[in-house]
């Protein structure tokens, strides 16, 4: 009898380029270029970051403790879940993080996008347009019917126009605020999370660029699965429009 080895399964790994990466990428920077040279425009780019499990657990870092930091055997008494989710000012450098506590939803998305303008409105006093960096999350995809109904809702009660800035499927690592992510891991990185203060604390003393992040904690609960039916979708369609990549 052949002897056979056994074989350790391999994951499936995702496909890392379609056909119109090249397309998306050039309407990217060319999308970025004119909102950073218009002076009335803001880009902003907006992501969410994994959830962040609260309790005395490890999360496989080192720290300058000492002695090791104790974490239980097990991450089985998680005490809360943290939803970040960032906007960044790409060329002003401020960072500003929220922590919603239920999931990530198109609603939450957009109310935190609207607490965020309306805090910081009076900065930016001539702007007449967002232009927002973001990836194809499935709660910010241009098709995600909620998540456009909110960006008209909230377009129409800010007055500015809102541009849509997606990078392509695969690439999000691209959206500037990603580093900011890799930012905030690093810093944290060997941290026992024990309290939802603990979180709190740790993201608002790490620093981009030199300048602290502005700290939110969201208390309200999201619901999943809203959607918009078609009706309502096509009176909004007059609103928004789709550009094309060639």
């Amino acid at each position: 009898m052949m002897a056979k080895s056994l074989k350790k399964t391999q994951k499936t790994k995702p496909i890392k380029k379609i056909p119109e990466t090249e397309a998306i990428f050039a309407h990217v920077h060319q999308a970025n270029k004119a909102a950073d040279q218009q002076t009335k425009s803001l880009r902003i780019s907006i992501d969410s970051k994994a959830k962040v499990k609260i309790g005395n657990l490890s999360r496989g870092g080192k720290d300058r403790t000492k002695a090791p930091r104790k974490a239980d055997d097990h991450d089985t008494d998680i005490h809360a879940t943290l939803v970040p989710f960032g906007i960044l000012d790409v060329l002003g450098n401020q960072l500003t993080i929220f922590f919603g506590q239920s999931y990530e939803t198109s609603d939450f998305i957009v109310d935190c996008l609207e607490q965020w303008w309306y805090e910081n409105a009076h900065l930016y006093k001539e702007i007449e347009e967002l232009a927002i960096n973001l990836d194809n999350g499935p709660s910010v995809q241009s098709h995600r019917t909620q998540f456009i109904r909110r960006i008209v809702e909230f377009s129409h009660k800010t007055q500015l126009r809102i541009v849509l800035i997606y990078y392509p499927p695969y690439h999000s690592k691209y959206n500037p605020i990603e580093r900011c992510w890799a930012a905030l891991e690093n810093y944290w990185n060997g941290a026992i999370l024990s309290t939802v203060d603990d979180a709190l604390q740790w993201s608002a003393n790490m620093t981009w660029k030199g300048i602290a992040p502005v700290i939110h904690l969201v208390d309200k609960t999201y619901a999943k699965g809203i959607s918009v039916g078609q009706e309502a979708l096509e009176e909004l369609e007059q609103f928004w429009k789709v550009l094309r990549h060639h």
